[in-house]
Order: C-alpha cells, then structure tokens, then sequence
C-alpha cells in the first residue's frame, strides 16, 4: 500500500536558472544537487514539506538526444505536462513578490470555488498555481 508521494519531477531547460527561480523567486529550498552519473540530481521543496520536486534536465538517462530535443521544444512551448500547485496563506503578497520579480503572470489573483490563487509560468513554460485554499 503507498504511503505518500516522495518526489516529483518538472522539464527545465537550465538547471542554474531553475534553482534561482524556484529558490529566489519562489522561496523553496534546495534539498539535493549532487552529479548522479549521467545526471545533476537537483531537488528544491517548500520550506518543512517533505516532499521535493526534481528539477530534471530533458535527456540521458531517460532519454535519448532525439526524444531529449522534443521534451525541449514541447518545454518552451508551455507544453511540457509540467505544473504545479502551491499553497500559501498570503495570496496577495505571494502575487506582489513574484509581479516584482518580473515573472510570466497568465492569471490574476481569482476567486475560486476552493479559495483563491492565480497563475503563472516558470522561465522555461511550466504552468503553477498559488493560491489560499478554503480549509488547507
């Protein structure tokens, strides 16, 4: 029977410019970067949530250089199947800093039927959702 979900992964087409995203920008921490052979193993998580988000480079060892170029391109289209959704207590001042920081807004702060968030895109097209969730 599982027991939790550990880990996660999103498409990023720069590693160093990923971790200053979702560090600076965002806030998460590092957990892991070390060479995993044929990979730089690079992990972030919310501060004291135990689960992390692999900041995965498209290519070796999942791919070869032929799928890796299409992961790439799909990517930077914003197609990538890569998002996700986090959670805050201070919608308005999570929107403030990221506005601030420049980042691709693709929704204002809305009124939901579960609480209230808004939308954007990382630097490399992955959709996230931040948001104050009714009860959470």
């Amino acid at each position: 029977m599982l027991k939790r979900n550990n880990i996660s992964s999103i498409f990023v087409l720069d590693q160093d410019e990923a971790l200053r995203f979702y560090t600076e920008v965002l806030g998460l921490e590092v957990e892991q970067d070390m060479d995993f052979g044929p990979m730089r193993w690079l992990t972030v998580h919310v501060p004291g949530d135990p689960k992390s988000i692999l900041l995965e480079m498209p290519g070796a060892p999942a791919h070869d250089e032929e799928t890796a170029e299409q992961v790439r391109a799909l990517v930077t289209k914003g197609a990538g199947g890569g998002w996700l959704a986090f959670t805050t207590d201070d919608v308005q001042g999570m929107f403030d800093r990221v506005s601030a920081a420049g980042v691709d807004i693709t929704q204002e702060i809305v009124e939901q039927p579960y609480g209230r968030d808004f939308a954007l895109r990382d630097p490399f097209g992955n959709h996230i959702r931040i948001g104050e969730v009714f009860g959470g």
